[in-house]
């Protein structure tokens, strides 16, 4: 088992802050694990209640009566499946002392979680738990972890034909069960097509009518199909960055598939020979190192922007930390070498710096305020 001591340590942060905090992140990434270990390191009582099995639901069927006793750390496993426990959750964090701390997964986004956000303002926390990241593994193991992405059991399968076959399984099952189970009514075939389309249009800029037109929909429609994927964490729409110019900017967001594994898998790559062979190894890197950079620099999402002018200029990733803008490039290169679109970005932008990650060994200046950093340094580089 990969130990997450990083997001076991942000939690009990959280918790000794907020009465209560939601672990949110997709299906089959790890919550439930995490919050075990969370568990045995807990000192006092521990109550975890599986909202998926019908034992602990039967217990929850009068909320009040069952969870108000309780002392110590509550786990509510699958928070989505029951929405109407969040009013209780309200009273209970309301409580003088906060006897209890409690802790809720959910497979869904907050926006998604309406009633999270609704009865619990001021109340809770938000942690999201993101697949495997380079960090959280051996260096030599990264070409694997871009293989076969982050959901735990395809990283750690034994060899690629089982991570494959998992994927495969995971898909399946998260498109015929989990969607209907949020309440999302798009057919699970009509998302499948969707999904495996948006991998040939993973690291682009979004073109919804393109693909409504090859669906057979409106633009609407593939919107609604967009927003169902970004609300369970399968999804990344990375918002344009907006620069008070007079140059003509991109407004639509960029898309990206958020586990590399999963876009290998609508590619049909197994192996890391045919991946080196696609000519979607390019975007496939871009969209494994940005998840990667995002998670090591521990960003929000409100954070997190592309750029790009109609004449070609662009940034792949700015990052807004409040008091300045940073720029990330991200080349499936070995030697990297400066571009007008850096140069042009850090002039119209005001950037601090550009970091360009690649594919090589070495790190060096590209020029002022521009450097060359490996992905295989990226932590101990930015």
């Amino acid at each position: 088992m990969i130990e997450r001591r990083g997001h076991t340590s942000r939690l009990e942060l959280l918790l000794s802050r907020y009465p209560v905090v939601a672990l949110l992140g997709a299906r089959q990434v790890g919550k439930t694990t995490l919050a075990r270990a969370l568990a045995r390191r807990w000192k006092e009582p521990v109550h975890f209640f599986d909202l998926e099995s019908p034992v602990d639901v039967a217990r929850v069927a009068d909320a009040m009566l069952a969870l108000e006793p309780l002392r110590g750390l509550v786990v509510l496993d699958e928070i989505q499946r029951r929405p109407e426990l969040f009013p209780v959750l309200r009273v209970l964090a309301d409580r003088p002392r906060n006897p209890a701390r409690i802790l809720v997964l959910g497979s869904a986004s907050p926006e998604l979680l309406r009633q999270s956000s609704e009865s619990l303002a001021g109340r809770v926390a938000y942690h999201e738990l993101p697949g495997i990241v380079i960090s959280e593994i051996e260096p030599k193991m990264s070409d694997m972890l871009w293989l076969r992405g982050g959901f735990p059991r395809s990283f750690t399968a034994r060899d690629d034909g089982e991570s494959f076959e998992w994927r495969a399984n995971f898909i399946r099952t998260f498109l015929e069960r989990d969607i209907p189970q949020l309440g999302i009514g798009i057919r699970s075939a009509t998302l499948d097509r969707f999904w495996s389309m948006l991998a040939h249009y993973h690291a682009q800029v979004w073109n919804g009518s393109e693909l409504a037109r090859a669906l057979g929909v409106s633009h609407h429609a593939v919107r609604r199909y967009l927003d169902a994927l970004v609300s369970t964490f399968m999804v990344r729409d990375l918002k344009p960055w907006q620069a008070n110019l007079k140059k003509r900017q991109v407004k639509a967001p960029k898309v990206y598939i958020r586990d590399s594994g999963i876009v290998h898998h609508f590619l049909g790559l197994a192996s890391r020979e045919a991946l080196d062979r696609h000519p979607k190894v390019g975007a496939s890197w871009e969209g494994f190192v940005l998840e990667n950079v995002i998670q090591a620099l521990g960003l929000d999402e409100r954070q997190c922007y592309y750029w790009r002018t109609h004449t070609g200029a662009e940034i792949d990733l700015v990052v807004d930390d409040g008091g300045s803008l940073r720029g990330f490039e991200i080349k499936r290169s070995a030697a990297p070498t400066q571009t007008p679109s850096m140069r042009i970005a850090l002039r119209d932008l005001g950037l601090s710096r550009i970091d360009v990650i690649h594919a090589g060994r070495e790190s060096y200046p590209l020029a002022r305020k521009i450097r060359a950093v490996p992905f295989s340094k990226m932590l101990a580089g930015i």
